[in-house]
């Protein structure tokens, strides 16, 4: 017998840990899932077993299909000797390299300029004419809702929003901003 809310999790009932194994995420999720949805004991265990040894077998298969190929490249490799060590390990040195690199060039992407709170306070109370937006998304201001003195509280999306809608103006606006005005931060 299955819970209501389980033709939502498991639309196939049992059936869906057969393939489970295949599908990445699923295969984590599915077990506790199987228990919140109070599948049967007995059909979880037939089933995920099932699963398993599909999973376990389609990997057989592929080895019996492929197994010329596996034996060609073992002579391949055999035939190389030590500089197939050094193909696999500049393979996978380039791979560990372009993945840092692009790393890097996201944390550059989302750097803007951060003060502390003890600076923001100092500015705060010296008065200085500054712009704050408090970008803590919803469920995190409704869990700890102070706020900063005359923050602006948007989301990231709200945010973006506002700031497409300044650029598309400035560029449809023919005359030349006032240089006495503050400038609003570009981020790129």
């Amino acid at each position: 017998m299955r819970a209501a809310h389980g033709a939502h999790v498991f639309p196939h009932g049992a059936r869906s840990l057969l393939v489970a194994k295949f599908i990445p995420g699923f295969s984590t999720v599915a077990p506790p899932l199987a228990g919140i949805v109070r599948m049967p004991p007995r059909e979880f265990v037939l089933f995920s077993g099932l699963g398993g040894l599909l999973w376990a077998g389609a990997f057989v298969v592929v080895g019996w299909l492929f197994a010329y190929q596996l034996e060609v490249a073992a002579e391949y490799a055999v035939h190389f000797g030590s500089w197939t060590l050094v193909l696999l390990a500049a393979a996978i040195g380039g791979y560990v390299a372009w993945k840092f690199i692009a790393r890097q060039r996201f944390l550059r992407k989302i750097r803007i300029a951060r003060i502390t709170p003890e600076e923001l306070k100092i500015m705060l109370d010296g008065g200085e004419d500054m712009l704050v937006v408090d970008v803590r998304d919803r469920i995190d201001f409704e869990a700890e809702p102070s706020i900063i003195p005359g923050a602006l509280h948007l989301t990231v999306e709200e945010l973006d929003a506002r700031i497409m809608r300044s650029r598309a103006s400035a560029r449809s606006s023919s005359t030349a901003p006032d240089p006495t005005k503050p400038r609003a931060p570009v981020w790129r």
